[in-house]
């Protein structure tokens, strides 16, 4: 199967796209642990090198397992070509510093990954790109903070932890009337749940690591759009190394053939804990845009085809009570990553948002008593007692 075969459906393509056989016709796709490759002769060598043709060259930027990877990836999301680097948040750099120069401004939701807000401010700032932060949901501010010099908007979708979420298609038109870039995070939904490229957005993100992978075993990231943005993508990535193993997109491989299954199961399992939360006594608010009452839940509804996995509620006493909840589960795992099979727990406000400022914080919602929890796929009812456990310490 090539990336021609678009007639497939996507579970289809998710198991069979973007992959063609060797000569030992294996059927399960090969693993290529190579870091060079020979070449026939020095003219072919100088060729290669000069990209005269096209051929595996070096697997900094050229490896078969990693580019089945990328083609299956290209094809859920509908882009023309997609580039895999070496976690999500080299993807994220990969795009701004491919993409970007000194004086021109990004305007960037404020709840975004803690991460990728500390590399914007602490880092990318430092090469002359100004930076401006705005309510995900309010269109009205981000029309206010684009520039003459604005080249990009960045947004994730849902937002971590509190589930916000934006309007696309109209970002995309400011973006498109401001001659910017729409770049989206599409980390928590992938491309069985929302596809940001059908709304308008030019870019698509992704921290592999997360629902791709599925099981908390491989770092990658991965960047999706057109053919030209990403060849300028692709020199960044060629030249500056923040590369993907090829045994981590093998493992990617794996986890998109599963992928769907998965993604529908943990939703399934976030909407009943939702709604369980939400009757809770202990319990203050649930931030999950599956619920009705979610002011993103519409909007939400209409991008995307499931409201995904993880959720957040808060607790009343502050981080103390918070912690009290957390370390009295059994079951949970206490870690900051997700989209993994097992469910886990973590209080944002110490760990993935810790690095803000407490002002930063404030201003992105994530308050002390705020707990996220990225719902796996044991049983719900199991999910729930063990949560209990927590909540019945308060």
């Amino acid at each position: 199967m090539t990336d021609k075969d678009q007639k497939y459906q996507q579970n289809t393509m998710a198991i069979r796209g973007g992959y063609q056989r060797t000569h030992e016709n294996e059927h399960s796709e090969a693993l290529f642990l190579t870091s060079s490759y020979v070449f026939d002769n020095a003219e072919m060598a100088a060729q290669c090198f000069g990209d005269e043709i096209q051929a595996n060259v070096y697997s900094r930027y050229t490896n078969p397992s990693v580019r089945s990877f990328e083609q299956r990836l290209a094809m859920l999301e509908e882009g023309e070509q997609c580039v895999a680097t070496s976690s999500g948040m080299a993807a994220i750099l990969s795009v701004i510093m491919s993409l970007l120069k000194s004086g021109d401004h990004i305007v960037c939701s404020r709840d975004v990954f803690g991460s990728t807000r500390v590399m914007i401010d602490k880092y990318i700032t430092k090469f002359g790109v100004e930076v401006s932060y705005v309510a995900l949901a309010d269109l009205s501010a981000w029309q206010d903070a684009i520039k003459p010099n604005t080249r990009m908007l960045f947004c994730e979708t849902p937002s971590n932890p509190l589930s916000e979420v934006a309007d696309l298609e109209a970002l995309s038109q400011l973006a498109k009337k401001s001659q910017a870039l729409l770049v989206v995070d599409n980390c928590f939904c992938t491309p069985i749940l929302q596809k940001p490229l059908n709304w308008g957005a030019d870019i698509v993100v992704h921290s592999a690591t997360k629902y791709i992978d599925g099981q908390g075993r491989c770092l990658g990231g991965a960047v999706v759009g057109s053919a030209e943005l990403m060849e300028q993508v692709l020199g960044f990535m060629r030249a500056a190394g923040p590369t993907m193993s090829p045994f981590n997109a093998w493992v990617f491989l794996k986890g998109l053939e599963t992928l769907s299954l998965r993604i529908k199961a943990h939703s399934a399992n976030a909407a009943a804990l939702a709604e369980w939360l939400v009757e809770h006594p202990k319990v203050t608010q649930v931030f999950y845009a599956g619920l009705p009452d979610h002011p993103g839940h519409g909007l939400a509804k209409k991008q995307q085809s499931d409201f995904g996995g993880v959720l957040s509620f808060c607790v009343n006493g502050g981080r103390e009570a918070a912690w009290r909840v957390i370390d009295a589960t059994q079951m949970l795992s206490l870690t900051a990553n997700l989209g993994d099979a097992k469910t886990t727990i973590v209080h944002p406000a110490t760990t993935t948002h810790g690095r803000l400022s407490p002002e930063a914080r404030a201003e992105a919602g994530i308050a002390e008593g705020l707990i996220r929890i990225a719902v796996g796929l044991e049983d719900i009812v199991d999910i729930k007692n063990d949560l209990e456990l927590g909540l019945s310490q308060l």
